[in-house]
């Protein structure tokens, strides 16, 4: 126990400090900016950042992985609040986590296993693409000092560590661009800018809604939309993190654990929140890696937005864009691009249609979804080709034995009906099955035609080798060996 709790959260103090303020100054203006998406106050969204940021930290299945308020959730808020108001989202949150839990105790986060490869890469390259187009309005009509400064933010950044990686640069960006903007009173766009920070810490508090079914149905759909795409966003950015730090996580835990920190963020004032990739990235290229570092960077986004308003205030909007260009790039799977020469054609489709659904949809769920979907069609129809069929001579001069190797269901069922002679003049015809598996009720469909056919044609059929699994669906659901429906069904 004693050792757990210092691997899990004391043995890499120092880096995870350091990389919990990195991660907590690139956290306010995106908290800020979400919040202004939903269409509520600031504060809501630093305050879900904070709430979230320490409770995943105790509850969550992947150490070093930061949660906070996020732009995939906050963009399926904006009806809700437009319409009902504020403490309907805040109602809605809560409800949200109470799903994830329920998510994490049914084992949802196992489903994880039926994501391939290629999507999380397509999901990665997706997520960098929108992390660098996040950044092109603080870069779009802006004077030359912007670009000045984001390319001096961007030298330091991959210039300092040559010198020494004792503190991580993102960090010494930070700092020098924000003295040197304060130094040279030059004006450009700063955190300020965005919205006013709040001054008091967050208080406990009830949704002020009515409890009634009415409410229920409004906040429901929303619910369920933001349980969903947290989750998936939370799954896969613990997947690229297991990867990047090649250590494991618990996903059914990370589920429940979303679900508690949500719980707590819509009870002190919070909207919705999940896993963000960008600032996870941060922290483990920072040297994070415990627990530590995402509670660090929720008390240190805490403290200084609460006490340090003003200092934060000054801090440049160019050095915050180039931590996140630097994020884009660092998270962009470029050996893909190369890897599309050797890869299959279906491989590199699903990649890069879980890329364009991601982007231009601005939606994580409809790109995993329609990649996973995609992957299932490629994956159907390669096994469908490994079906063969071949045919011998009998024991008998009139006899034939089919020998069916490999797997029957949908995608295969009209091939391997394609593969016998219904016209062939035999008396008996034997089906080894010995060497197959039969999946569903298609593909027992697909036996009952043949067995049939030939009946009509008053040939003796016998059907031989089902293993033990193919002979309890084809026993549950065939008609051929049913006397009853075999007469219904020949139209005697």
């Amino acid at each position: 126990m004693a050792y757990s709790i210092r691997q899990h959260w004391f043995s890499n103090v120092r880096a995870d400090l350091l990389a919990g303020l990195v991660v907590a100054l690139a956290l306010i203006p995106e908290a800020i900016a979400f919040s202004i998406i939903a269409g509520v106050d600031p504060k809501v969204g630093l305050y879900a950042s904070f709430c979230i940021a320490v409770v995943i930290a105790f509850t969550g299945g992947r150490p070093g992985m930061i949660s906070a308020a996020t732009a995939a959730m906050a963009l399926l808020m904006i009806t809700l609040v437009k319409e009902h108001g504020l403490q309907y989202l805040l109602a809605a949150t809560v409800l949200t986590g109470v799903l994830q839990i329920a998510a994490g105790y049914l084992r949802l986060g196992s489903l994880m296993r039926f994501v391939s490869r290629s999507v999380v890469t397509g999901f990665v390259n997706a997520l960098a693409i929108l992390i660098f187009m996040a950044q092109l309005p603080e870069l779009t009509g802006v004077s030359w000092h912007v670009y000045a400064l984001t390319a001096f933010g961007l030298a330091i950044i991959y210039l300092f560590p040559r010198l020494t990686r004792a503190i991580p640069s993102p960090l010494v960006t930070i700092v020098v661009l924000t003295l040197i903007v304060w130094l040279l009173d030059i004006d450009v766009r700063t955190v300020g800018d965005l919205g006013e920070l709040p001054d008091t810490l967050p208080v406990f508090l009830l949704p002020d809604v009515p409890l009634n079914v009415q409410t229920l149905w409004i906040i429901l759909p929303y619910s369920l939309a933001l349980a969903v795409v947290g989750l998936l966003e939370s799954l896969m950015t613990a997947t690229i993190l297991d990867e990047l730090t090649d250590t494991p996580s618990d996903k059914n835990r990370e589920c429940r654990g979303q679900g508690i920190a949500n719980i707590a963020a819509g009870f002190t004032g919070g909207m919705a929140g999940c896993a963000m990739i960008g600032q996870s990235v941060i922290n483990v290229k920072s040297g994070g890696r415990t627990r530590l570092s995402t509670l660090s960077a929720g008390l240190f986004l805490l403290l200084m937005v609460v006490f340090l308003a003003p200092v934060i205030s000054e801090i440049p909007m160019a050095a915050l864009v180039a931590v996140m260009i630097m994020v884009s790039i660092g998270t962009f799977s470029w050996s893909s691009l190369r890897d599309m020469r050797t890869f299959p054609l279906s491989t590199n489709l699903v990649m890069l249609v879980t890329v364009i659904v991601t982007v231009f949809s601005h939606n994580l769920a409809y790109g995993v979804l329609a990649g996973v979907l995609l992957a299932a069609l490629f994956f159907a129809n390669k096994v469908a080709h490994y079906l063969h069929v071949g045919k011998e001579l009998g024991a008998a001069p009139a006899s034939r034995v089919y020998r069916v190797v490999g797997q029957v269901f949908f995608a295969s069922s009209e091939r391997f009906i394609a593969s016998f002679d219904f016209k062939e003049d035999v008396d008996a015809v034997t089906i080894d099955l010995s060497r197959a598996h039969f999946w569903d009720i298609t593909a027992v469909s697909a036996l009952d035609k043949v067995v049939l056919k030939y009946r009509r044609e008053g040939v003796t059929v016998e059907v031989v080798g089902l293993n033990e699994a193919s002979a309890t669906i084809v026993d549950r659901h065939a008609v051929h060996d049913k006397p009853e429906a075999i007469d219904s069904l020949m139209g005697h």
